[in-house]
């Protein structure tokens, strides 16, 4: 597969410092979006949080590290530390930042020690000023000779167009063919799962790098990390989820906080895959994801993982009729078996995404999709309504696609029973492009509102 990281064309601004400065708030704040988490806990964020952004015009990629000096009660320290040692070896800019309510402490010396060596401009931002009164308190950290610190509240929203302003001055001059607009990948893919089912080592084996953390603690990714990658000139973007718990199993904010970005992660996503691990039973976290999936209308590959370690106990057909029977409610979602920690099979996932993303895109001609449709009625004829008179189906058309939106107008829309719809659905798959996608199907009157189904 030919893959690499990020376009390394995009300067990256990279946000340091110790544990509970407000990295992480900052982050969001720049970005103007929530993508990392913000709890008061120490050590929530693990792996690099990447976002390109344009700031005034400039487009930077923004990255959010964990804090640095962190004792993590998992024993992630090392690869936390190696993550914000990357961040560090690509920044263009430093963003360091301190709590001007703690003041100067230790931790911070440490922090400017480290940043110092790489080498690059480094922009001291002296964060929580909520009020001009702590303004004065900023001083206390010119020690560093970074220069004037630049005083921001990212509670209060005071200072960020100077933050903004203080970046661009400090960013290199652009190059000639420097990104002039936040490109959009060709596709954005979900990875989603319950824990440790090998998630972040898919990803990893896409980017080709130590991307994000693996290991075998529970609930080692904590945030959606965004990592972009390219497969034979094409760019994608692979989201890394958390892996769910089940519900009573959740027992802190940072568990719920997870569990809503694995849950936007998908309804972002254009295309989701399902992970299982292929030592380990379906469980229910499975099934919540699946149903997800299926509400979202997201075309899926459901991607048994490990297979390396369980391949010689079971055949593949056996593993995908235990699937086709779990999740009766996705028959056509294709069954992929990978080892992500070796990289087999690995592209053709991917292959596999990208074929379910042009499905998902392709559109039926009105003709033809009546045709399809009136074949069918005459195979097997419609319901009846409540006055015992056949339901007439009027015509059908395509209205939207990702995901392939198809309208019915009929005489009687509520008399339309389900298993009909699951029939005229299974119809319209075998006879076009949508083999492998969900439809959704609209069945409306002549003059009532729509009734989605799937």
């Amino acid at each position: 597969m030919s893959s690499r990281p990020e376009s390394p064309i995009v300067p990256r601004v990279v946000i340091v410092g110790r544990p509970n400065v407000g990295k992480s708030s900052l982050f969001n704040w720049l970005i103007e979006k929530r993508i990392a988490i913000e709890d008061p806990t120490a050590g929530v964020t693990r792996d690099r949080l990447v976002q390109r952004v344009a700031l005034d015009g400039r487009i930077v990629d923004l990255i959010d590290t964990g804090g640095m000096g962190f004792d993590d009660p998992d024993g992630l320290s090392a690869h936390i530390d190696r993550q914000i040692s990357a961040g560090l070896s690509e920044a263009a800019v430093i963003v360091f930042v301190v709590d001007v309510r703690s003041g100067l402490v230790a931790a911070d010396e440490q922090v400017a020690a480290r940043v110092r060596r790489a080498g690059v401009p480094v922009i001291l931002v002296v964060n929580k000023a909520d009020a001009p009164k702590f303004d004065v308190h900023a001083h206390e950290f010119d020690a560093f000779g970074f220069g004037a610190p630049l005083v921001v509240s990212v509670r209060q929203h005071r200072n960020r167009d100077g933050l903004i302003e203080a970046i661009l001055k400090h960013l290199p001059a652009p190059r000639p063919n420097e990104e002039t607009t936040v490109d959009l990948p060709e596709m954005k893919l979900a990875i989603v799962g319950r824990r440790n089912v090998g998630k972040s080592t898919f990803v990893n084996s896409l980017a080709d790098e130590e991307r994000v953390i693996t290991s075998p603690v529970a609930g080692t990714t904590r945030d959606s990390v965004d990592v972009r990658f390219e497969v034979d000139g094409h760019s994608f973007l692979a989201i890394d989820t958390p892996g769910l718990r089940r519900t009573k199993s959740r027992t802190s904010d940072i568990d719920f906080y997870s569990t809503h970005r694995a849950q936007r992660s998908i309804r972002r996503a254009d295309v989701v895959l399902l992970f299982f691990d292929a030592s380990e039973p379906i469980g229910k976290v499975d099934k919540q994801l699946a149903e997800e999936i299926v509400e979202g209308f997201k075309p899926v590959v459901l991607v048994v993982n490990k297979w390396d370690l369980y391949a010689g106990d079971v055949e593949r057909k056996e593993w995908t009729t235990y699937l086709r029977d779990t999740f009766r409610t996705m028959p056509w979602a294709p069954v992929r078996f990978v080892t992500a920690r070796s990289g087999r099979n690995v592209k053709a996932v991917v292959d596999d995404a990208q074929r379910l993303f042009r499905q998902s895109h392709e559109r039926v001609t009105t003709g033809r999709l009546n045709t399809i449709v009136r074949q069918a009625v005459e195979t097997n004829p419609p319901p009846t309504d409540a006055r015992h008179r056949r339901v007439r189906i009027y015509y059908a058309t395509q209205a939207e696609t990702a995901p392939p939106t198809i309208v019915l107008s009929t005489s009687a829309p509520r008399s339309v029973s389900e298993p009909y719809r699951r029939y005229l659905l299974n119809v319209i798959r075998q006879h076009t492009a949508f083999r492998e996608v969900p439809i959704r199907l609209v069945v409306r009157g002549r003059s009532k509102a729509d009734s989605p189904d799937r």
